[in-house]
């Protein structure tokens, strides 16, 4: 049986955790993005903020634990499939975070993790909007 998808879009948390001028990337295990680079994140719960859902989501794919800075950008995340329907649909918020404490390691939606910087987020990711909030979240920290 197949679950219906949610009428309206689901709430994403993305995390660009730094750790000095290095940010932590995963591959994930799961659709959407399988097999891909990019940044920490999932869904959001119900009755936990922003920032709880950015510590819990980095924590349970990576091991780290982060200190949560702020949000960067919000954006939308439509995947499509080979007929043109929508298959996800999310509003990701995107958080910026410190590393704390903690060796990354794959767990739960990842396959794989590495820390990179701005050139190797660049030729890892395929999404290209990954590499902006990356730059955004950059300049966030100068000012």
């Amino acid at each position: 049986m197949v679950t219906p998808l949610p009428e309206r879009p689901l709430v994403g948390i993305g995390i660009v955790v730094w750790r000095e001028d290095k940010v932590l990337l995963v591959k994930r295990k799961n659709a959407p993005g399988a097999g891909h680079w990019g940044l920490p994140g999932g869904k959001q719960e119900r009755g936990e903020t922003i920032m709880q859902a950015a510590v819990r989501e980095v924590r349970e794919e990576t091991g780290v634990e982060i200190a949560p800075l702020g949000v960067i950008t919000a954006l939308d995340s439509i995947t499509k499939n080979a007929k043109g329907d929508i298959d996800f649909h999310y509003t990701i918020v995107e958080v910026a975070a410190e590393w704390f404490e903690g060796e990354a390691k794959a767990a739960d939606d990842a396959i794989a993790v590495r820390w990179a910087d701005l050139a190797e987020v660049e030729n890892l990711c395929a999404w290209p909007e990954v590499a902006r909030i990356v730059r955004l979240s950059m300049l966030q920290r100068v000012l």
